[in-house]
């Protein structure tokens, strides 16, 4: 037997300042404040009743929202008793919450909500013997399967939201997941529930009615005929209590009764769970479809072949370029085998059962994980229509049984016709459980009509094929007022009754399941502003509307993520704190809030927003990793421009937002040596990072004594060369004043490609042009200088200096006009520039047409070599690398290119992902050293650690390559840098051959 128990990873929420009343009386103190300081005396967790706390909390991932009254993070049963005790006492409402990823509105209420996620989330033990686990609710799931993995256990049930939902919100909605086919329901795998009842009674939940409360024998077997004819027969009905769990057939199992009972019957503090065999292999066949209904009707026909999984999903979920067989919709069956070949057959037999139009089968690891993760992100991506129109749950996961499925979705599809909407269905086909996210218009009042109206009718049409209004998610407030269509009214009486046996004073998630509030009630978009707001982004894919980019945020909560390593990005304060208000999600509600204006009052002055936005690394993880797009760097600069308008600016904000001008004037000033030697004494040191506004654990930076453009001025013979393309290299602030090694490098290896370089124009037009919005308008008056650099503006927008943004931007475009004209592709070698310069430009000079042009035609250093230099190879380095991908080219750029470069190069490996944490002005900013480190410690660090003597630390940007030297005393370099390395030593070797010395044009110190 092992005992894996882990605390919890969470740190301690912050602590909250009351605000004295200004009055010279004492003011009577409220009813909340009453409430919180009761909890407070008798609660070891943490008690919340502050503005954020509460914003966090007024929605799930469902179309409502709630306002709580505070938030309770219980440390154990004994806080989660005195908790109930003064709830009950007060007459205040109880609700418990995991991950908050529901879909029909359970995890939100008015009263208290208890999170479990920062205290109550131990695996306290696992028996590989009895095959059984030992969990508290708070207990992400991804964490229990981590643990059983070595024992070759797992747990069955595993819905797409398995690396942030918690095994307590399983619990309570009785989750499935995608291998519901083979190892059923999260009710097909409880042993035993701890449970407390609203009056603080202990129950053991379990068969043979062990911990019923009073009442419920009696109740059962007094409707035992309605019990045994009122329920369907389908294996995915979870809408309702599952009343019939305690048939005496059925084993009067308790425990499993209460699941799916989604928080309204008791709290639960421990759960017994049992384990299942995982397979040691597993082969993914993926079957083509003329459509989702003929992928329907073939679903059930492939359960006879025993599959782990039959999904389905249509051509319009699906990103280009997935590598799918061919066809409109898919069904992506499993199987599993002790051995690979094993499992592969299975996979082949079901393939040739199978009457698909063509058909793929996948046996390695990482391919199976790239194809599933389409799947996964599918509750996020159905949120947008293909037009980027929105979508939304409601009618999330009706299920009929299995055969009846083709014959549903085609009824199905006529439904959403004749009331003009869309939606595109896609799920579990082999358990008859279909998701689907529908264009309802839940902002205007015939919007909503046709939302209940098409709710209604859609009830009539699941029951009508003998289906259940839920298959996954639970009813909530989206599906319980139509539950009497479904099981008639005296099988919800029935429900009532039961209800009142547990919970005698409806003190537990009150209006869900019985006696619930109206399904258009509550819901979340009702609270926003009915115009937009004033923005200075253009937010294209919102139509310019900022109510719209926030209402991306669904909160299926991806960002919540903190278990396992790869690619991803998102979201890395949230992996260091784990606390929800530094998650993507955290802030995206807060967002949300300060638009409501009802909790935080005071809008883009908002504190509250502020201080959520402040661990933002704008490492926009989010803008590729959320599967809806959300943009929280961008959201970020929007508010700090709004937030410090005519109010005073942190310092960090002026030295290092404002890095390109102070930089600039010490080129100019050739006081880069004498400034390096005074940042060399400590108290001098100390006292310009507290100036400064810069973390005093950080050291300085040395800044280069020659800049980039300094050495290309003195280059000699002439400066372009070569008969290849012309490309303009980008003399970034990064490269041009403390990296200038790295754009000699790229000089080097482009011109040894063929390539001829330049650097962009720096003498302004004494006109500047006219820019066109709608009709012509005259453009800002001319600059004065005649000279000037280009800039991308990336420290200004991170800082939400927006307006020097768009100056220093405009002054860029006229700058660039005859690159622009003669259309050069430009070369950009810091990813965060490249970024910058392809989505925030565009972006932010909406209305001038040559920031689109300036955008595309920005290409990373090994875009460059691989289209303008197709034809050339670079030199074996033959080593391994490791270092991480910068989130700024993971999250917008891309680095397949990149990826190419290197195996062409020969070097091996792959690198991680994660942020590095210092990001730009962020990991040297005040106040943030600790979670920029902690950052650095998630992926980076270890991944270096753990490299061999000889593997080449590989780091685009300079931020990284300064995290990596200060937190791990490792010189990154540039993929520029270490090619062109390679270049001089082949050189030297030709030299020594040939004994004649090649002229090298790119040498001098820079």
């Amino acid at each position: 037997m092992t005992n894996p128990s882990a605390s919890s990873a969470s740190a301690s929420a912050s602590s909250v300042s009351s605000t004295s009343s200004t009055s010279s009386a004492p003011a009577a103190p409220s009813a909340l404040s009453v409430l919180e300081a009761e909890l407070r005396a008798c609660l070891r967790g943490e008690v919340r009743f502050d503005a954020t706390a509460r914003a966090l909390m007024t929605m799930d991932a469902s179309n409502y929202r709630r306002v709580p009254a505070g938030v309770v993070s219980p440390r154990d049963a004994e806080d989660v008793t005195a908790a109930l005790e003064v709830c009950r006492a007060r007459g205040v409402p109880v609700v418990a919450r995991g991950g908050g990823t529901s879909i029909a509105g359970q995890a939100t209420g008015t009263g208290v909500v208890l999170d479990f996620t920062r205290h109550m989330d131990r695996l306290i033990e696992l028996d590989p013997g009895t095959r059984t686990a030992v969990v508290q609710p708070g207990l992400v799931l991804d964490r229990l399967q981590r643990a059983a993995a070595p024992h070759g256990l797992r747990f069955g049930p595993d819905p797409s939201t398995h690396s942030r939902c918690t095994l307590g919100g399983m619990i309570g909605n009785n989750s499935c997941g995608s291998h519901s086919v083979a190892w059923g329901t999260t009710a097909d795998n409880i042993a035993e529930l701890d449970v407390l009842t609203a009056r603080g009674r202990r129950l053991r939940l379990g068969p043979g009615w062990a911990g019923a409360p009073e009442g419920l024998r009696e109740l059962a077997e007094g409707a035992s005929a309605r019990l045994r004819t009122g329920f369907p027969d389908l294996p995915r009905r979870i809408s309702g209590y599952a009343l019939d769990a305690l048939l005496p057939e059925k084993g009067a199992d308790v425990a499993r009764s209460f699941c799916g009972s989604e928080g309204t019957l008791g709290i639960l503090t421990e759960a017994v769970v049992r384990l299942v065999e995982a397979p040691p292999a597993r082969a993914l066949a993926v079957l083509g479809y003329g459509d989702e209904s003929a992928a329907a009707e073939a679903a059930a026909g492939l359960l006879p072949g025993a599959p782990l999984t039959v999904e389905g999903m249509a051509a319009d979920l699906v990103p280009p370029g997935a590598g799918l067989p061919r066809g409109g919709a898919w069904l992506f069956v499993e199987t599993g085998g002790e051995t690979g070949a094993q499992a592969r057959a299975r996979a082949e037999e079901i393939v040739r059962a199978a009457d698909a139009v063509d058909a793929l089968v996948v046996t390695e690891p990482a391919a199976q994980r790239t194809l599933w993760r389409i799947r996964e992100d599918a509750s996020g991506t159905a949120t947008r229509m293909p037009d980027g129109s929105e979508a939304w749950p409601g009618w999330e996961d009706c299920a009929v049984p299995p055969a009846r499925l083709g014959a549903y979705l085609r009824d199905f599809r006529a439904l959403l016709s004749s009331h003009a909407l869309r939606g595109t269905p896609y799920g579990h086909f082999g358990d008859g459980c279909i998701h689907v996210r529908i264009d309802f218009d839940l902002l205007t009042e015939p919007g909503i009509g046709r939302f209940r109206r098409f709710s209604e009718e859609l009830a009539d049409l699941v029951v009508a094929h003998g289906g259940s209004l839920s298959g996954e998610h639970g009813d909530g407030q989206a599906r319980a007022e139509l539950l009497p269509r479904m099981y008639g009214a005296e099988t919800v009486r029935l429900f009532e009754r039961a209800k009142a046996l547990w919970d005698p004073d409806d003190l537990l998630n009150p209006g869900m399941l019985v006696r619930p509030a109206p399904l258009d009630s509550n819901l979340r978009f009702s609270v926003l502003p009915a115009k937009p707001v004033d923005v200075a982004f253009g937010y294209p894919a919102d139509g310019g509307d900022f109510r719209a980019a926030v209402r991306r945020c669904v909160g299926v909560a991806k960002c919540r993520t903190t278990t396992g390593a790869g690619p991803a990005v998102m979201c890395p304060s949230f992996r260091a704190t784990g606390e929800e208000e530094h998650s993507t999600r955290g802030r995206a509600r807060l967002l949300h809030e300060m638009l409501a204006g009802e909790l935080i009052t005071d809008g883009w002055r908002s504190t509250e927003v502020r201080d959520a936005l402040d661990l933002c690394l704008a490492c926009k993880g989010c803008r590729t990793d959320c599967p809806v797009g959300v943009d929280m760097a961008t959201y970020k600069a929007e508010f700090l421009h709004h937030h410090y308008k005519d109010r005073r600016r942190p310092a960090a904000h002026h030295s290092m937002g404002r890095l390109p001008e102070w930089l600039r004037r010490i080129a100019r000033t050739r006081t880069a040596p004498l400034l390096n030697a005074l940042a060399g004494v400590p108290p001098l040191a100390a006292v310009a990072k507290h100036l400064a506004g810069i973390a005093p654990e950080r050291r300085l930076p040395r800044l280069a004594p020659r800049t980039f453009t300094g050495w290309w001025r003195r280059r000699e013979p002439a400066r372009i060369q070569g008969a290849g393309d012309l490309v303009v290299l980008w003399p970034d602030t990064f490269t041009e004043h403390l990296s200038p090694s790295v754009g000699r490098a790229a000089v080097r290896v482009l011109e040894a490609a063929g390539l001829r370089v330049t650097l962009p124009p720096t003498r302004l037009p004494r006109r500047s042009p006219l820019v066109r919005s709608g009709a012509e308008a005259p453009a800002p008056a001319p600059l004065p200088a005649r000279h000037a650099r280009v800039c991308c503006g990336l420290t200004y927008v991170s800082t939400g200096q927006l307006d020097r943004a768009r100056a220093v931007l405009r002054r860029t475009l006229d700058l660039m006009e005859p690159v622009l004209r003669a259309g050069v592709p430009v070369v950009v070698l810091e990813p965060s520039c490249a970024a910058a310069l392809r989505t925030d430009l565009p972006e932010l000079l909406h209305d001038d047409p040559r920031a689109a042009r300036l955008a595309a035609a920005v290409l990373t250093f090994a875009e460059a070599l691989e289209r303008h230099a197709p034809q050339w190879t670079p030199p074996a380095v033959d080593r391994p690398v490791a270092g991480q991908t910068h989130c700024h080219q993971h999250a917008v750029l891309g680095d397949a290119p990149d990826r190419r470069l290197r195996e062409s190069a020969g070097l091996t490996g792959e690198l991680s992902g994660g942020c590095c944490g210092l990001a730009g002005d962020f990991g040297f900013e005040k106040g943030h050293f600790e979670v920029s480190r902690a950052c650095a410690e998630d992926q980076l660090l270890p991944s270096i650690r753990e490299a061999a003597p000889d593997t080449v630390v590989l780091a685009d940007g300079y931020s990284c390559r300064t995290q990596l030297e200060q937190l791990g005393g490792v010189k990154g370099r540039h993929l520029a840098e270490v090619l062109a390395e390679a270049l001089e030593r082949d050189t030297a070797g030709r030299e020594r051959h040939t004994g004649t010395p090649e002229r090298d044009t790119t040498a001098g110190e820079g």
